[in-house]
C-alpha cells in the first residue's frame, strides 16, 4: 500500500511512500527503511549451515516499496528457487542511536506478520562469490506483510508461535522466545550501526524449515498473539 505525495517541485514524479495499513485505523504506517535479522532462530542459521553460537546479530535490507499487502507474490524472474520465511514485523514509532536495551521497546509502534521471499539460487551465488544480497532478498514484491496491530494493545510479544503452512501442510515452526536476538536487543545493536528513524521496520528472523514454492501455492503464515498472514504465488 502507498501513500500519494505532493509532486510540487520534483523534475520528475516522486512515487508515492510505502506503507502498511494499520489494525483498527485509517491511518498508515509510512516505512523508512526495511531491516532484516539474519540466522536468528539456531536451528535455521543450523540449516544454512551456520553455527549459531559464533555470530553477533547481522543485517540486511529490503527495500521499502518491496511490501506488498494485496495477498499475491509474483514469481519472480531469473530463478527457480524462491523461498518462503515467515517472520515477526517490528515497526518503530521512534528512531535514534545507541538506544540502551533497557528502553528499546518505548520505541516500536507495533507488530506485523511478514514473509521474506528469497531468490535462494540467486542468494547462494552471491554469497559464494562475496557479494552483496540484495539480488535474492530486495526484489519486487518480496516483503508481503499484515497490517500493524500496536503494541498499545497487543503489548510487546516475546512468546508465541510462529508457523507456515504451504498449501495445508505445515512446513515451519517455532517460538517466538527462540530468537537468538531478542527484539530489545535488535533495536539496540542496530541504533548503533544506523540512525534508527520513526517508520523504519525490522523482520526478526525466521524458524527453520524454510523451502522453495512454485506458481499457485498458498501460503497460511501465523505469529501467535500478532496475526496471520495468506499469500498465494501468482
Amino acid at each position: 500500500m502507498n501513500a500519494p505525495i505532493s509532486t510540487a517541485g520534483y523534475v520528475v514524479e516522486p512515487l508515492p511512500v510505502p506503507s502498511l495499513p494499520v489494525k483498527g485505523s485509517e491511518k498508515l504506517f509510512p516505512i523508512h527503511r526495511i531491516y532484516c535479522v539474519g540466522r536468528n532462530y539456531a536451528e535455521h542459521a543450523i540449516e544454512m549451515g551456520h553455527d549459531p553460537s559464533k555470530e553477533p546479530p547481522f543485517f540486511f535490507q529490503k527495500n521499502p516499496d518491496n511490501v506488498v499487502t494485496d495477498g499475491k507474490f509474483p514469481y519472480p524472474s531469473m530463478t527457480s528457487d524462491v523461498h518462503f520465511e515467515i517472520e515477526m514485523v517490528v515497526a518503530l514509532a521512534k528512531g535514534g542511536v545507541d538506544i540502551p536495551v533497557e528502553s528499546a521497546l518505548d520505541h516500536v509502534f507495533g507488530y506485523g506478520v511478514g514473509l521474506d521471499m528469497t531468490r535462494r539460487d540467486l542468494q547462494g551465488e552471491a554469497k559464494k562469490l562475496g557479494r552483496p544480497w540484495e539480488v535474492g532478498k530486495a526484489f519486487e514484491a518480496s516483503a508481503p506483510c499484515t497490517a500493524l496491530v500496536p503494541a498499545s494493545e497487543i503489548g510487546h510479544p516475546a512468546a508465541g508461535g510462529v508457523s507456515l503452512k504451504v498449501n495445508g501442510t505445515l512446513r515451519q515452526e517455532g517460538d517466538l522466545n527462540q530468537m537468538i536476538w531478542k527484539v530489545p536487543e535488535m533495536i539496540s545493536y542496530l541504533s548503533k550501526l544506523f540512525t534508527l528513524q520513526p517508520g523504519d521496520i525490522i523482520m526478526s528472523g525466521t524458524p527453520a524449515g524454510v523451502g522453495a514454492v512454485v506458481k499457485g501455492d498458498v501460503l497460511e503464515g501465523l505469529v501467535e498473539g500478532v496475526g496471520a498472514i495468506e499469500v498465494r504465488v501468482v
